[in-house]
């Protein structure tokens, strides 16, 4: 046990947020997300129990966001045509904007087969039990200037 550190955060998932360098991207998937296929190159680390807004709170608290890019935050858009909604976006802005100054101008989009192209570049995917739908998130890191 450590102080300080939130108790979500399983000795393997701090380990690889402190290997990850700037600009390493961290995907956090709902329940529905591709995780193992996505992730053949990445590090998968399974949290199928819990929710992504109480895992993105958890890391954000230890995890900078990238400064040098207008959106570290990206989430996948709905396919046009699509009759999702997704509230859960507005808990991800509350939660960004606790924890980043830029607030939701942190938060951009990505068309949802270039958001899957783009994970199988990132370092590592969290797979969640999340049942919101386009409830997927990528987090750019940053540097830590404390």
């Amino acid at each position: 046990m450590l102080k300080g550190i939130p108790k979500i955060l399983s000795p393997e998932l701090l380990m690889v947020l402190a290997e990850m360098g700037h600009s390493d991207r961290l995907v956090i998937g709902d329940g529905n997300f591709p995780a193992e296929s996505m992730g053949k190159d990445a590090i998968v680390i399974r949290m199928d129990g819990h929710g992504v807004p109480e895992i993105l709170d958890a890391i954000l608290q230890v995890f900078p966001l990238d400064t040098y890019v207008e959106h570290p935050v990206s989430l996948m858009e709905v396919m046009p045509g699509d009759p999702v909604e997704t509230p859960i976006w507005d808990t991800y802005k509350e939660i960004v904007k606790k924890h980043d100054e830029r607030g939701e101008k942190a938060i951009g989009t990505i068309e949802r087969f270039a958001f899957y192209e783009e994970t199988k570049k990132s370092y590592a995917i969290i797979a969640t039990g999340e049942s919101a739908l386009y409830a997927n998130i990528m987090l750019q890191k940053g540097v830590v200037t404390d």
